[in-house]
């Protein structure tokens, strides 16, 4: 286990073998007025091995690159370097998977998030973008959000980031690889829709959207998540009234703490 960092009182690693990952949650304004803020979502390819087919956040797992990057710039940013890097493995997975470019210190055109994603895919790091593009990170602009990571051997260690788009049409783009699909809605709207089998969300997942539909803004949902510590997040079984359930701790943000197990997909 690593020690921890002031900056980051998360940034350990779990005492059983897992695979670092980081996701990106992005918010942008409903084209109605008054309408919640809407998300952006990938669907994941039935071959994938984990969570095949089901509706997801863009992200992936934490790469050396990742980690290469970030050393070169935890001193400026002031971030530690375990969190820095899966902000950048965030950034790096959702313009991989979806075309967008997110966390920058400035605007981009919808020409240059192409030419970037085109450069990213082909160097399979974020580095070789920046410099070529010539493009300065800004990964203060992700909020922490949540962490999950199930107690088995090879569980993804899942940092969550909050990001805001803000308004107007956006071009994205499904990878068509380990997504086949990539499209907007609102957190109520996937809930309804896992309610009625138009799309499968995980376990996690489900507790997110549960949590993210109590917000009305991303200003909101930022403000909640700097006020709840991110403590990393492993569901547990518990007998409830003689069934099984798959529950999370009280007091991390989340107004449903569980499902029974047999209705519960964990990927």
């Amino acid at each position: 286990m690593v020690s921890r960092s002031p900056a980051d009182p998360t940034d350990d690693t779990p005492t059983w073998p897992v695979i670092p990952a980081a996701t990106l949650v992005i918010f942008r304004h409903a084209a109605q007025d008054n309408a919640p803020p809407e998300l952006l979502f990938v669907q994941r390819s039935q071959q994938m091995r984990f969570a095949g087919g089901a509706t997801v956040f863009p992200g992936g797992r934490i790469d050396p690159a990742d980690h290469a990057l970030a050393g070169g710039l935890s001193a400026e940013t002031g971030l530690s370097p375990g969190d820095l890097a899966a902000r950048i493995a965030a950034i790096r997975e959702t313009l991989e998977e979806t075309g967008l470019a997110i966390g920058l210190a400035h605007p981009v055109s919808a020409a240059q998030a192409v030419e970037a994603r085109r450069l990213c895919l082909t160097a399979g790091a974020l580095a070789p973008v920046l410099a070529q593009m010539g493009w300065r990170l800004a990964p203060q602009a992700l909020v922490p959000f949540a962490r999950w990571c199930p107690h088995w051997d090879g569980a993804f260690d899942t940092r969550f980031y909050l990001a805001d788009l803000g308004g107007g049409a956006v071009d994205i783009m499904v990878d068509g690889t380990e997504n086949t699909r990539a499209f907007w809605m609102s957190a109520a709207d996937a809930l309804a829709q896992a309610d009625t089998g138009q799309i499968s969300v995980i376990f996690p997942t489900r507790r997110n959207l549960e949590r993210l539909d109590q917000f009305a803004s991303f200003a909101e949902a930022k403000t909640d998540a700097e006020a709840i510590p991110v403590r990393r997040i492993t569901p547990a079984a518990a007998q409830i009234d003689g069934v099984e359930w798959l529950t999370i701790p009280e007091g991390m943000g989340y107004p449903v703490l569980g499902q029974p197990v047999d209705s519960a997909k964990r990927g």
